[in-house]
């Protein structure tokens, strides 16, 4: 499960994105504790769910779930406030069990580098040494890593008994188990027993998703290889995949309502919205007419200037220096050549410039990251396109979401 939450800052108010970067932060960094630098390359937004969940079901205090990590040169060598404890060691222990099932998965299929022999030697031997630290971490969070692993092993056997005319739930059943078996462990770490039921439900139906999500995007990449693919094996057409993937983000929905939070927002914006919104990514949007021809009568509205009725987009000039200076303010002076390309190196060493809001090597002017203005500039979050969670607020933590998902 790599992949399929990928929330965009748009959809996500200023407490929930800090809230996400300090457990993707502490997932990077409980891996690393935990297995060392290269158990960090198993780091994924969907394992970071896994935190998320603990934590939100937990009534303790942010401080107790919270610790000040060092710089990093990801955060332009800043310091940050990071998810720390129990979630994120099981959120580890997850991850490296499923970047050593992955990895293996690579091997056997001898794709790209793994091919070579050298390379495979290497990757097996990582994959073995992920296998017995991700059960070790997962032991010390009372969680059994072999159901993981054990489920894995079955992916094989039941691929090659897929044939035309099968039902390709029978092959996505490995991954609903592990997920659903990581997903009911948050409830034990968090002391709510009464939970383990609905997320085991939510945590069956997110697997059931990334399988399937993950087929219908590698599909015509695996039909030119000639790598096997499971919508492909069976039969199964992209209308039936797709109509699976939307009851899935349903159930999801559904099993959620049924579990208590402490505080339901981020959980409710990356599986309820975010998971549909993946659907979308891969399927299309239904919606996407209905939400155009909105927002053109908003715009063609005379009551709404249309400069405004992107509550994103930056006002006319935003960008532009300023004709007067603020009294009192100076504005500091420009660096020359030589010296503004010392800064630059130094900053696209440390990744200032690629990751986060930085002064101008030359003017000082406030600049965005390439990150930020390529999410702005490709962003596919349709935050201008239609209502849904931009004013009912439920993405901040509000129960009362009128924004249609059924969540």
């Amino acid at each position: 499960m790599f992949g399929i939450i990928r929330p965009c800052r748009h959809g996500l108010s200023e407490r929930l994105q800090s809230s996400w970067m300090a457990h993707l932060c502490g997932l990077c960094l409980a891996l690393r504790d935990d297995h060392g630098q290269l158990a960090r390359t198993a780091t994924n937004y969907d394992g970071l769910i896994i935190s998320v969940l603990v934590e939100a079901q937990s009534a303790r205090t942010d401080a107790s779930w919270r610790r000040t990590a060092g710089p990093c040169p990801l955060r332009g060598m800043r310091t940050a406030e990071v998810a720390k404890g129990e979630g994120a060691r099981l959120a580890a222990a997850v991850s490296l069990a499923l970047a050593s099932v992955k990895v293996r998965d690579h091997v056997e299929d001898r794709d790209g580098v793994f091919a070579r022999r050298p390379v495979a030697a290497g990757a097996r031997a990582v994959s073995r040494r992920w296998d017995r630290q991700s059960a070790g971490s997962g032991t010390l969070v009372g969680f059994d890593t072999a159901v993981l692993l054990t489920a894995a092993a079955r992916q094989g056997g039941l691929e090659r008994a897929a044939l035309p005319g099968g039902s390709v739930l029978l092959v996505t059943e490995p991954t609903e188990t592990a997920t659903a078996a990581a997903f009911a462990h948050t409830a034990v770490l968090a002391g709510r027993p009464a939970n383990a039921t609905p997320l085991a439900e939510a945590g069956r139906l997110f697997g059931r998703l990334a399988h399937l999500l993950d087929a219908a995007e590698d599909q015509r990449a695996d039909a030119a290889s000639g790598a096997w693919n499971p919508l492909t094996a069976t039969g199964t057409d992209r209308a039936e995949a797709e109509r699976l993937c939307r009851d899935a983000v349903h159930g999801i929905r559904l099993a959620l309502k049924e579990v208590e939070f402490a505080d339901r927002a981020l959980v409710h914006v990356l599986l309820a919205h975010e998971s549909g919104r993946a659907v979308e990514r891969v399927f299309g949007r239904p919606h996407a007419a209905t939400c155009a021809n909105a927002d053109t009568s908003r715009r063609s509205s005379p009551s709404t200037p249309p400069a405004l009725n992107n509550p994103y987009q930056q006002p006319p000039g935003h960008d532009a220096p300023p004709l007067w200076e603020p009294p009192g303010e100076k504005r500091p002076p420009r660096r020359n050549l030589l010296a503004g390309c010392a800064v630059w190196a130094l900053m696209a060493c440390t990744c200032q410039l690629l990751c986060c809001e930085h002064d101008d090597p030359w003017s000082r002017e406030k600049r965005k990251s390439w990150c930020e203005r390529h999410c702005d500039d490709c962003c596919d979050c349709s935050c201008d396109g239609c209502d849904c969670c931009n004013d009912c607020g439920c993405c901040d933590g509000c129960d009362c979401c009128d924004c249609g998902c059924d969540c």
